[in-house]
């Protein structure tokens, strides 16, 4: 007899995006038990590249100076990403002078760069103490779905003890093989397998050739190899990663089969350009590089994230990122559907939502692939590259969870130009709260938000009512009142609405409506705008 669990959400995969679910959904209250075949966290270092985005979820749920002082801690800040022919030679290319250069304005966190094997225990210790059930060196061996829920056996590695968890929800987070995905059928659209990778991971004294260079990441494009180093303090430590050997024209790409550990110093020695430094191998990992999306990102009750969902290659660090920001946008669905805040078509935004901005981000990393490190691919075949800003925050959803304004616009804008639209992520920008300066979006995180105008009461007072009549949690902020100020005079213009105006925010930090001149303050309106963000039958 096998013991049966019961949780409101089980979680497949606990690795980067498995846990950052877990630790989502804890923030908005929801028990969640997370599975994971390998027996504790990360411990490939991975370097990761964390956006501003990114950074902003961590930052509303508490971690984000942890992963600053860490980051801090391993790398060098605000490098450049340049491309060299060898480490020691001549730099053949210039892609981003400043890591963080010219982005202060847009958001109160920065971008950084921290292993995989540090920033996983973070996560995985703030989800504990949001309550999540983490367990590693297990298996979920089968699942089967009926219309209340999902029935998973599960297999502790060590013991062979199996037991029975019975879930409302699913969220598979187990990677590029997802075998959650490939057991629903769930096919993949895209470019394929472009290369069979490497990463080789090593030891050496390299500080004297990067003449002292402040750089994050460095492209190797020589006659002998093609891929890209990354470093860590004190320069003794780091990684290769390969995608392709010799003619660029026609190069090799199957990178690791037959790889030695003599042949693994060979070409670390013709990246770094000279072969008097001792290097010593502490492993390698061999890994597919592809641009692949699935086909759905839900069925029924499950719901792909990270990997599983989508594959693309590592140029421009958007993989990771892409599925945190897929975690964090499920969370609080999840969340309204499980306390009967939200009918259950809110999960279907879901897919809605974050397959455009998967289909785009996995495009993006290809074209920095092909622009970087692939031409033979062919340039002219690929989507133009975006500027990163409009990558990692300037997508914009178009669900039934945004209400829209029908104005013209594609999947993605500058996040300058956006100025608060439904369906976009809600401006940043300084205000003060009781004496000290906060960012708006330390306003958003855990319910819904009403944003007002200077001179919008009436909207707080229509907000409030709203709320008790449709029982659901809801804070409202206008400048002026409560302790909070604009010192600038700048927030309504900001988000788009006239000082006597008003901006919804959803939890995940997004416009999900905002007033328009002719409407006067009503509470009937806000409870239709909320009925209809959340799936629900309206109270009139």
């Amino acid at each position: 007899m096998s013991t049966l669990i019961e949780v409101p959400v089980l979680v497949v995969g606990g690795s980067l995006v498995g846990l950052s679910s877990a630790l989502f959904l804890g923030h908005q209250g929801v028990r969640s038990m997370v599975v994971e075949h390998h027996r504790g966290t990360a411990i490939h270092p991975r370097a990761a590249q964390i956006t501003q985005r990114t950074m902003e979820t961590f930052r509303t749920v508490g971690i984000e100076r942890m992963v600053q002082e860490r980051s801090q801690e391993q790398f060098v800040q605000d490098g450049a990403i340049i491309g060299v022919e060898t480490l020691a030679g001549k730099e053949v290319a210039s892609y981003i002078a400043n890591l963080n250069e010219g982005i202060a304005d847009v958001s109160p966190t920065p971008r950084a760069f921290i292993t995989q094997s540090l920033l996983e225990p973070l996560l995985k210790a703030r989800a504990e103490e949001l309550g999540a059930e983490l367990r590693f060196g297990t298996e979920m061996i089968s699942f089967d779905e009926d219309s209340e829920g999902i029935t998973a056996e599960i297999q502790a590695r060590d013991t062979g003890e199996i037991s029975t968890v019975r879930a409302r929800y699913m969220i598979a987070a187990d990677g590029s093989h997802s075998r959650v995905r490939q057991r629903l059928g769930i096919g993949l659209r895209g470019r394929g397998v472009f290369s069979k990778s490497v990463t080789i991971y090593f030891h050496a004294q390299v500080a004297s050739l990067l003449r002292g260079r402040n750089l994050s990441v460095i492209y190797v494009l020589n006659p002998r190899l093609r891929g890209f180093f990354r470093f860590e303090k004190p320069f003794d430590s780091g990684f290769l990663a390969i995608n392709a050997l010799g003619d660029a024209a026609d190069p090799e790409t199957d990178i690791s089969s037959g790889l030695t550990e003599a042949g693994c110093r060979e070409l670390i020695y013709s990246a770094l350009g000279v072969n008097s430094i001792p290097v010593e191998i502490d492993s390698v990992m061999p890994w597919d590089a592809q641009a692949d999306v699935a086909e759905r990102m839900r069925h029924g009750r499950v719901f792909l994230t990270g990997d599983s969902a989508h594959i693309m290659p590592p140029n421009g660090g958007f993989g990771g990122n892409t599925g945190i920001q897929d975690a964090h946008n499920l969370a609080w669905k999840l969340a309204m559907v499980l306390n009967g805040a939200a009918g259950d078509a809110l999960l279907s935004t879901y897919e809605a939502e974050r397959l455009p901005v998967a289909i785009f981000t996995t495009e993006q990393a290809y074209s920095r692939y092909v622009t970087r490190t692939a031409p033979q691919l062919g340039v002219e075949k690929i989507q133009p590259v975006a500027n990163d800003l409009e990558v990692e925050l300037g997508y914009v959803y178009r669900s039934t969870a945004a209400i829209p304004e029908h104005v013209a616009g594609g999947d993605h804008e500058n996040p300058r130009e956006s100025k608060g639209r439904p369906g976009t992520r809600a401006p940043h920008l300084f205000l003060e709260r009781d004496g000290h300066r906060i960012s708006t979006l330390d306003l958003f995180g855990c319910g819904f938000v009403l944003l007002a105008g200077p001179e919008g009461q009436a909207w707080v007072v229509a907000a409030r009512e709203a709320a008790a009549r449709c029982r659901i949690p809801l804070d409202s902020w206008q400048p002026g009142a409560g302790g909070l100020k604009d010192p600038g005079g700048s927030c309504a213009d900001a988000y788009g609405i006239t000082s006597s105006g008003a901006s919804l925010i959803r939890p995940d930090g997004f416009v999900a409506w905002r007033s328009t001149n002719s409407m006067a303050p009503s509470p009937r309106i806000l409870e239709r705008v909320l009925a209809s963000v959340l799936s629900r039958r309206s109270l009139d």
